[in-house]
């Protein structure tokens, strides 16, 4: 068996720059996932390439004194140049159609060949341990969804900014997919 704790990134402020950092409330969290998965046996930190992604599980790479390793196929799905409209009903197209992108975009299912390929990639590297993958709420989503077909676009939207689902895979017995982050990890300022 392997488990993956899959962590979508915490709060940062939109802008088009897709290496913005976090914000000062996602900072916040970013010690607060520290707190929650340290309590979890970790073997190995993995992080997308962008800024949040990273920001996000510094603070735990540093309480468990480990480097964050890069790797680029944890990068957000790319949705695409000049969405005009709604960016939930542009992102909800993509969901009905796996194999849709828009014009300089990449399709679900592009995304996740490419987030499932680093999961097996490690599974088959370092079975049974314990190894986290900082990432983002559409490629999070889409790897999960390749174990459990269930999760959908409704789903992607009910994602918070962070959350951290567990992922147990154990090889021919399928996969245990169980949410870790709860409101009630979220940071609380004193006499809020």
């Amino acid at each position: 068996m392997i488990t993956f704790y899959l962590i979508r990134h915490a709060h940062a402020d939109w802008t088009p720059d897709e290496n913005r950092p976090l914000s000062a409330s996602g900072e916040r969290e970013a010690v607060r996932v520290a707190e929650v998965l340290s309590q979890y046996p970790i073997d190995a930190v993995y992080s997308s390439p962008y800024r949040r992604a990273i920001q996000t599980v510094e603070p735990l790479a540093a309480r468990l004194d480990m480097a964050v390793q890069i790797t680029p196929e944890l990068r957000e799905r790319k949705l695409g140049h000049s969405i005009s409209g709604d960016f939930y009903n542009a992102v909800q197209s993509t969901w009905r159609d796996p194999t849709f992108s828009y014009p300089g975009g990449e399709s679900n299912a592009a995304a996740q060949q490419r987030g499932v390929s680093i999961v097996n990639n490690l599974q088959q590297q370092y079975p049974g341990t314990y190894i986290v993958l900082s990432t983002h709420g559409n490629l999070m989503a889409l790897v999960m969804q390749h174990f459990d077909p269930a999760i959908d676009f409704a789903f992607w939207k009910s994602l918070t900014m962070p959350d951290v689902y567990r992922l147990d895979i154990q090889l021919g017995r399928g996969a245990k997919i169980k949410r870790l982050w709860h409101e009630r990890f979220k940071y609380r300022a004193p006499n809020a």
